[in-house]
């Protein structure tokens, strides 16, 4: 199983996930161009890929979703409820291949499947995934609003996970957002911090987890660098850890 995070930040967010010729997205937060020259660089062509797969209607997940279905013609899963809030607010524009799932549904794409598990983050219907090809189970894990009590049980089921660790508290709490955006993020529908996030990944191990990717991390609030120190302070040096980039495709991660 092959992982490229396209881009994982605040300002846009798209997963490539491939296994035994199934080409997944996850997310459409970033440009048509962007992920069709990110994946190039990786020998990928966009218009392989076989679904496009949206977690929740904030604009860094849904963004360009209407344009990587109309110009690479991608058939687009979302849940209903995400599908008519972003379609409110955002203009999609003409959707002709659009198949509606139900958070807690299992998608099946040939022999892949993806589980979804909805979330208390503050969207109409956010959902994360487990993407499984019957050897390895992988999980995209953000917009987590709380470590709620299906998480720890998930991530032991992981060989590797892509998970949120937004911010660094110290910077949230002495950065520039205003009283109410912090509570926001850090509150029950937010975001996971760096200890979130690093307690987390701890609560699993020992298990199969071969290596985490730290994503969704903010731009104002969070540095790779404290991420990965945090980490590290909490889980030691000896697990595989990397940051996904904020605005540009991170190396391809393998499962083998």
């Amino acid at each position: 199983m092959d992982v490229i995070a396209l881009q994982s930040g605040s300002s846009g967010n798209c997963v490539y996930v491939e296994s035994g010729g199934v080409r997944l997205l996850f997310d459409a937060g970033i440009s048509g161009r962007q992920a069709e020259q990110r994946l190039a660089e990786h020998g990928k062509d966009i218009r392989d890929v076989d679904a496009l797969i949206i977690s929740h209607d904030h604009r860094d997940h849904t963004a360009c979703m209407g344009v990587f279905h109309r110009k690479f013609g991608l058939p687009l899963f979302v849940t209903r409820p995400t599908f008519d809030y972003v379609s409110t607010r955002m203009k999609v524009g003409k959707v002709n291949d659009v198949h509606h799932f139900n958070a807690g549904e299992t998608l099946w794409f040939g022999h892949l499947s993806v589980e979804t598990l909805s979330t208390p983050h503050d969207a109409a219907d956010g959902v994360v995934f487990v993407v499984d090809d019957s050897k390895h189970r992988f999980g995209i894990l953000t917009d987590l609003g709380h470590v709620f009590k299906e998480l720890p049980r998930t991530i032991a089921s992981l060989d590797a996970v892509l998970i949120e660790s937004n911010y660094d508290i110290d910077m949230l709490e002495n950065g520039p957002y205003p009283a109410f955006l912090k509570e926001r993020i850090r509150g029950p529908h937010g975001h996971l911090s760096n200890e979130d996030a690093a307690y987390l990944l701890q609560s699993a191990l020992p298990s199969k987890l071969k290596w985490a990717l730290l994503a969704h991390l903010s731009d104002e609030n969070n540095d790779p660098r404290k991420a990965l120190r945090t980490h590290h302070e909490i889980l030691g040096h000896n697990f595989p850890l990397k940051c996904a980039d904020r605005q540009a495709a991170s190396e391809m991660m393998r499962l083998e």
